[in-house]
């Protein structure tokens, strides 16, 4: 379920707080599988060809700067509501950087040609209320492309993996960034994200037409690319 202002308050104060050691714990927590899938995504929107793109929640900015090297001609622009974050990727000399909040975007209507979002839009306070924003400053026919974490089928690896991600993950998380309250909730978010034709719904009750998500690594990550409608 969305989560309410108080929670939504929490992830503010969680990612600022654990900000400076964030690239490290994922690259760590992923065994460096992260750089393959924004590679993915990258080069998902570059075959698009895009003028303007928006990375949305785009935290320490690594995707942006991932977008930007595949498509080399666009104005890549980094948003996240988390300026500490934002910090960060200004360090990495991301050029374009804006403070925003996903539920209320400081842009025109179609103001870019591909919207992408990783990782962050499980984090927002709604679901619903961020894709119609991300609905809104896409142009017509547009790309959105959400990557986030997922569960894998049914079964014995699902049941792994969770172990993993609800005891393991949070330990060694806390170990790295000294905040391990910041991974337990990320296990939990993660169980309440939708997922699937769950999340395809999700997206397409919004005013896209969703593609069949894109599973990677065994399902604990999915892909879902989505072009906007005319009409939300």
């Amino acid at each position: 379920m969305p989560h309410p202002q108080s929670q939504q308050e929490f992830v503010q104060k969680t990612f600022s707080s654990i900000a400076g050691r964030y690239d490290f714990a994922n690259h760590l927590l992923s065994g460096g599988l992260d750089f393959l899938w924004r590679r993915r995504v990258s080069l998902l929107v570059a075959a698009s060809r895009p003028s303007r793109v928006l990375d949305l929640a785009t935290g320490s900015g690594d995707l942006a700067i991932s977008l930007q090297k595949a498509c080399p001609s666009a104005q890549v622009v980094g948003a996240d509501f988390c300026l500490p974050m934002l910090e960060e990727a200004r360090r990495k000399m991301v050029p374009r950087l804006v403070q925003a909040d996903g539920l209320a975007l400081p842009f025109r209507d179609a103001t870019f040609d591909a919207v992408t979002v990783a990782f962050g839009l499980r984090n927002m306070a709604s679901w619903e209320m961020a894709l119609s924003e991300m609905h809104r400053v896409l142009r017509p026919g547009g790309l959105l492309v959400v990557l986030d974490f997922s569960l894998p089928p049914r079964g014995p690896l699902r049941e792994i993996y969770r172990a993993y991600l609800h005891h393991v993950l949070p330990r060694i998380a806390g170990w790295t960034t000294g905040h391990a309250e910041a991974y337990k909730y990320l296990g939990e978010s993660i169980e309440a994200f939708p997922r699937g034709s769950g999340m395809s719904a999700l997206i397409e009750s919004r005013g896209f037409h969703c593609e069949l998500p894109l599973k990677m690594c065994f399902g604990v990550v999915s892909l879902y690319a989505a072009g906007k409608l005319t009409q939300a």
